[in-house]
């Protein structure tokens, strides 16, 4: 008796994924809710996990495939399988292809790489694994049937312990040869996964269909990072979570949005749609591209309910647990690319929203303040926006709108 393994309900509107590994080959034993396989989709990445225990039988599917919803990946029969996830952890698997001192080497050995390969681990897991150059086999999993969780991989690359000590050694190893075939190819061909492709496509097309114009300001955060200074400790103690500036800029936002309701509305057809409700899209970059995670109705929210829905979405990003509905909706969106370092920028549109804003690095320059020059710290803001909708008079409304509720910070809680 076999169990099919198909491809899950993706989402609104989403019909087919592609195949981005598999967790499992024929052969190998499984259990209850174990991922299989990942699916890449053209906005976030999935774990198909096992419904049964026993044996993955087949894989009808392979890697790089492009399945749709309900077709069949896999098949699972009943058995213990050749191998299980205890035996794995009590003997490492020998390098497929080991390399004697005396043969001939191809290509030169990565330092960084594990002894024993990361297949069996979750995306998060094998992210720190792999950003660590951590030998699986030397950390302790406390997961589900000695699985090592994405808190293994960090406890060991925070000790040391888990890092293979011989690689250096390896490296030196490695004959002239292979370093000159290095140097006469220092060229790498890679696939594009769906999520850049979704990406590239949809910022040309934002290009190609808005009448895009970008207008500039700088705000002196004086006042912003002393309330921040002051009240943090409080804040966090109170509702667990950090003050961050992410906050004051979405309720700085949501002022000035109900200001100039244009930057919050979108075309359809020969339509203008002006919405009521403020869902904030904030761009988070990941090891796959950037991503824009939505909070939804931020017209109601505190500081506190902002920062842990950023907080909280940004964890999910990291690990690769964005849903599908995470993603869409948004009105609005915040894109901060100061934590890159960036000092000036000019965003794309979110289509087919109206207008995003890009903060940037906080730099301390001389200003000129009631006569005087003095060092303030300054942040340089951009508002992109749709100049098919949105005048330049309402665009620089909207940046000073947000500026002053900045600099004054006071407004946000008088709502003026």
């Amino acid at each position: 008796m076999s169990n099919e393994i198909r491809v899950p309900a993706l989402g609104e509107s989403i019909t087919e994924a592609t195949i981005a590994q598999w967790y499992k080959k024929p052969g190998d034993a499984v259990s209850v809710d174990e991922p299989l396989c990942e699916l890449e989709t053209d906005k976030v990445t999935i774990e198909v996990p096992a419904h049964v225990a026993g044996v993955l039988s087949e894989i009808i599917a392979k890697e790089g495939e492009t399945v749709e919803v309900g077709a069949l990946l896999a098949s699972i029969g009943e058995g213990q399988g050749a191998t299980t996830p205890a035996a794995v952890e009590a003997a490492p698997a020998p390098a497929p292809e080991p390399v004697s001192e005396a043969a001939p080497v191809a290509a030169p050995v990565a330092p960084s790489t594990p002894s024993t390969g990361t297949q069996g681990l979750s995306p998060a897991a094998r992210r720190v694994v792999e950003e660590h150059g951590l030998a699986p086999e030397m950390i302790a999993g406390t997961g589900k049937d000695g699985r090592i969780t994405k808190e293994d991989a960090v406890q060991a690359a925070q000790s040391g312990a888990a890092t293979p000590s011989s690689a250096p050694a390896a490296n030196a190893a490695v004959p002239l040869a292979s370093q000159a075939v290095a140097v006469a190819g220092q060229e790498e061909r890679v696939k594009m996964t769906r999520l850049r492709k979704t990406i590239a496509s949809r910022l040309k097309e934002s290009q190609n269909t808005a009448a895009q114009l970008t207008t500039f300001n700088e705000v002196d955060m004086s006042a912003l990072m002393a309330l921040r200074s002051e009240y943090k400790d409080l804040f966090e103690k109170k509702y667990g979570v950090r003050l961050g500036f992410m906050g004051f800029f979405v309720r700085a936002c949501v002022t000035a949005l109900r200001e100039i309701p244009a930057v919050n509305a979108e075309i359809s057809g020969d339509e203008i749609i002006y919405k009521k409700y403020v869902n904030m899209g904030v761009a988070v970059g990941t090891e796959k591209g950037l991503v824009v995670p939505v909070v939804r109705n931020v017209q109601d929210m505190g500081l506190a309910e902002i920062e842990q829905a950023i907080g909280n979405y940004g964890r999910k990003a990291r690990d690769g647990q964005l849903a599908i509905n995470d993603l869409q909706g948004g009105t609005f969106t915040i894109s901060n690319g100061g934590v890159y370092g960036s000092l000036m920028s000019t965003p794309i549109l979110n289509m087919p929203q109206s207008g995003i804003l890009g903060m940037h690095k906080i730099q301390q320059r001389p200003m000129a303040v009631n006569g005087e020059v003095v060092v303030r710290p300054m942040m340089y803001l951009a508002l992109s926006y749709d100049h098919r909708i949105v005048d330049g008079k309402e665009a620089v409304t909207f940046l000073v709108r947000v500026k002053e509720c900045l600099e004054t910070p006071e407004r946000l809680l008088l709502d003026i």
